[in-house]
C-alpha cells in the first residue's frame, strides 16, 4: 500500500500550481502567448505520469467480475420542472419528504468516501439538477476532492444559460443536454411543458464558454421522432456538437413497449443512407457510446445501445439517489440505503463494507429489455434524469476557437438542418412564440398552424399558413372493380410488388364545427387540456405514419414528408384542417392523407368534448393526388 500515498503526494503536488480542467487531469494554466497545442501537451504528459504512478484501485470499489468502479452519478433532487413521457409516469410520482432525503453535508461526505477510494468522476444528476439551489456550491465543494478529476452534470437546459458561467466558475467539467426534438410544438407534447428556446440558450451559452463537444442527448422513440435523426446528425456540420441517440429504455410509468424502440442498427442504417462515408471513432475503455464522424464535420454522432447491445461488461458506474440509495445497475432493483447507516452513526469502514458487499453482488449484466420491461424498479424520474448514463471524455471549456455570429432570424429557403445550425449559432436565439398569430381585417387574432416534417420544411414549426386551392385536372383513370376483394368477394391486399416507384403526393382535408363557446377558447388557447390545435397537428402526423396500422388492407409507405395545416374560420366558428404526404414508392399516400386530417378532427373533438359535445367533423375529403397509373387528380 506504499504506492497510495505516493499517489496522492504526487496529486498534491502537482495541484499545488494547476486547476482541474475539463478532461479531469490537473494541468497548469497557459502562460501568456503559450498556444492551445501546448497546453494539450502538457495535459497529456501530467495524465500519463498520473497512470504510471496510480494507486491500487480500492477493493470496496470491485466487483466478482473484477470490473472496477470510477464512475459515481449523485441524484440531487428527484424535483424536475418537464414531465417528460419516458421519464415521469403521466399521473406524477410520489416525491420522498424533504427530510428522508441527502442533505448537502450527507452528499459531500459520501463523495469525499468514494473519491477517497478511486472514484475520479461524479456526474450530477436528478431529476433536474439545476433546480437545485446549492447545486452551484456543491460544484464548488467537490471540485475541491483531491483525486477528482472530472464534474459534470446531465440536464434539461432549462435553467443552463443563466448558470453556466457561475457553475464553469466553481468547476463544472462536462455537459449533457436532453433535446429530443428540433420542433418546438413537439418539444412541448414531449415534455409536457414548454422551454424549447431556454434549452437551444443553453446549448449555446455552453459553445460560447468553450464546451468542446456539447453533448446532446437525443432519445430515440418509434412514431415520434426517429423521422428526426438526419437533421439531428446535420447539426454536427458546423458546431462542436456529440449528439448521442439513444434507445428507448423500460422504467415503471413509461409505458415501454418494443415497438417503440428504434434499434442502434435501424438508426445507424438511416443515417448511412444519407451520409456513407461514416466513419466509426475509436471506442473509449468504459464507454457507453458507439462514436461516429461525418468527414469534414465538426461534431460526431454517438449511439447509446443500452436494450440492443448492452456495455455491461465494462460498466464502472454506481449510482446514489436523492434519498441515499446506492444502485449499482440502473436496470436493477436492489438498493442499499447509506444515508441510513450514514445518520445511524456508522463510521467510514463500515460504510465502505456496506458499499463494498453491494457492489460485490451486482450481476454481470443486466436481464435484457424484455424482462427488464416486467420487472418493478423505480419510474427514471426518481433514479436520475434519463439521459444520464452516456459520457465519453468531457468537454474542454479551456480549448475553443468558435466565434459566435449575431443572427437576427431565420433565411427563407433553407433546409431545417441548415435553419436550425444558423438558430444555434446566433447569438441571440430568436423566442418564436409556439403558435403564430395574424391581425385580420375584422380585428381578431387568426390562429394559423403548419407543421413540417421533412428536411425541406421551415424551421418555424408554428409558421402562417396558406391554403392552396385544388386545381382540376385531366381526366381521371378509375376502375370499375374495387381493387382490396378478389373474385369470391372475400377481402385481399393489393400486391404492388411489380409497380414502378414513382413520386406520390395527396392533399386531404377536414372540417370541425365547434361552436361558438369551443371556438372562442381555442381561438384564445383557454382549454384545460392545453393547445388544442398543437396536439390535433402532432395526432395529424403521428396517424399518417402509422395509417397501415390503423387500416388493415393498407400498404406500409415510407413517408419521406407529412404536413398538417389548422386553419381557425371565426365566420363558421369550425377548424379547417388540410393535411399532406409524400412518398416515393410504388403505391399512393391518399390514405396517409385521409387518416391524418381524420385524426386530427378527432383529435380536436376529444380536446373540446369537455366544453361542448354539439361538435360536428364533416367534409373529410381528398383534395388531390398525384403520381401512378391512374393518374392525377384535383378536386375544382
Amino acid at each position: 500500500m506504499a504506492a497510495q500515498p505516493l499517489s496522492r503526494m504526487l496529486r498534491r503536488l502537482l495541484r499545488s500550481s494547476a486547476r482541474s480542467c475539463s478532461s479531469g487531469a490537473p494541468v497548469t494554466q497557459p502562460r501568456p502567448g503559450e498556444s492551445a497545442r501546448a497546453a494539450s501537451e502538457e495535459l497529456s504528459r501530467r495524465r500519463q505520469f498520473l497512470r504510471e504512478h496510480a494507486a491500487p484501485f480500492s477493493a470496496f470499489l470491485t466487483d466478482s467480475f473484477g470490473r472496477q468502479h470510477s464512475y459515481l452519478r449523485i441524484s440531487l433532487t428527484e424535483k424536475c420542472n418537464l414531465r417528460c413521457q419516458y421519464c415521469m409516469p403521466e399521473e406524477g410520482v410520489p416525491l420522498t419528504p424533504k427530510v428522508n432525503l441527502l442533505t448537502t453535508e450527507e452528499i459531500l461526505t459520501l463523495a469525499r468516501l468514494f473519491v477517497k477510494e478511486g472514484i475520479d468522476k461524479i456526474r450530477l444528476t436528478g431529476g433536474e439538477p439545476l433546480i437545485r439551489p446549492d447545486v452551484v456550491d456543491i460544484v464548488a465543494q467537490l471540485q475541491r476532492l483531491e483525486g477528482l478529476r472530472t464534474i459534470g452534470v446531465t440536464t434539461n437546459g432549462i435553467n443552463l444559460a443563466r448558470l453556466l458561467p457561475q457553475l464553469q466558475k466553481a468547476g463544472l467539467s462536462a455537459i449533457n443536454i436532453s433535446l429530443d426534438t428540433l420542433v418546438p410544438a413537439k418539444f412541448e407534447f414531449i415534455v409536457r411543458r414548454k422551454g424549447f428556446h431556454k434549452v437551444m440558450e443553453g446549448i449555446h451559452k455552453a459553445i460560447e464558454l468553450g464546451y468542446n463537444p456539447v453533448k446532446v442527448n437525443c432519445v430515440v422513440m418509434r412514431g415520434l421522432n426517429e423521422d428526426e435523426l438526419l437533421d439531428f446528425a446535420a447539426l454536427t456540420k458546423g458546431l462542436p456538437l456529440d449528439v448521442r441517440f439513444i434507445e428507448y429504455m423500460p422504467f415503471d410509468g413509461n409505458k415501454w413497449n418494443f415497438k417503440k424502440m428504434v434499434s442502434y442498427k435501424e438508426m445507424l442504417d438511416t443515417i448511412r443512407q444519407q451520409w456513407p462515408e461514416l466513419e466509426k471513432l475509436p471506442e473509449e475503455e468504459s464507454s457507453t457510446a458507439k462514436a461516429f464522424k461525418i468527414p469534414g464535420f465538426q461534431g460526431q454522432i454517438s449511439f447509446i445501445t443500452s436494450m440492443s447491445e448492452h456495455f455491461c461488461g465494462t460498466c464502472n458506474r454506481l449510482r446514489i439517489t436523492a434519498d441515499g440509495n446506492l444502485k449499482v445497475c440502473l436496470f436493477g432493483n436492489s438498493e442499499v440505503s447509506l444515508r441510513d447507516h450514514l445518520r445511524a452513526g456508522a463510521s467510514e469502514q463500515e460504510l465502505l463494507r456496506i458499499i463494498g458487499a453491494a457492489v460485490g453482488r451486482k450481476k454481470r449484466q443486466h436481464a435484457g429489455m424484455f424482462s427488464i420491461s416486467q420487472m418493478k424498479n423505480r419510474p427514471m424520474i426518481l433514479i436520475e434524469l434519463f439521459l444520464m448514463f452516456h459520457d465519453s471524455p468531457p468537454a474542454n471549456p479551456s480549448i475553443s476557437s468558435w466565434n459566435p455570429l449575431d443572427v437576427q432570424g431565420l433565411r427563407p429557403k433553407m433546409s431545417f438542418s441548415s435553419q436550425m445550425v444558423t438558430l444555434w449559432k446566433g447569438y441571440r436565439v430568436p423566442q418564436t412564440p409556439p403558435l403564430a398569430q395574424q391581425q385580420l381585417g375584422s380585428g381578431c387574432f387568426q390562429r394559423h398552424y403548419t407543421s413540417h416534417a421533412d428536411s425541406d420544411a421551415n424551421s418555424k414549426c408554428l409558421s402562417p399558413g396558406s391554403w392552396a386551392p385544388a386545381a382540376p385536372s385531366g381526366p381521371q383513370l378509375t376502375s370499375e372493380q374495387l381493387t382490396h376483394v378478389d373474385s369470391e368477394g372475400r377481402a385481399a391486399m393489393v400486391d404492388v410488388g411489380r409497380k414502378p416507384d414513382t413520386e406520390r403526393v395527396a392533399v386531404a382535408s377536414a372540417v370541425v364545427l365547434l361552436g361558438p363557446v369551443a371556438f372562442k377558447l381555442v381561438q384564445q388557447n383557454q382549454l384545460k387540456k392545453g393547445d388544442a390545435l398543437v396536439v390535433a397537428q402532432l395526432a395529424g402526423i403521428q396517424a399518417a405514419k402509422l395509417t397501415s396500422q390503423l387500416i388493415p388492407l393498407c400498404h406500409h409507405v415510407a413517408l419521406s414528408h407529412v404536413q398538417v395545416q389548422l386553419e381557425l374560420d371565426s365566420t363558421r366558428h369550425a377548424v379547417r384542417i388540410q393535411a399532406s404526404c409524400r412518398a416515393r414508392g410504388p403505391t399512393g399516400v391518399e390514405m396517409e392523407a385521409l387518416t391524418s386530417a381524420a385524426v386530427a378532427s378527432l383529435t380536436l373533438y376529444d380536446m373540446c368534448k369537455a366544453v361542448s359535445r354539439d361538435i360536428v367533423l364533416e367534409e373529410i375529403k381528398l383534395i388531390s393526388k398525384t403520381g401512378g397509373q391512374r393518374g392525377d387528380f384535383h378536386r375544382a
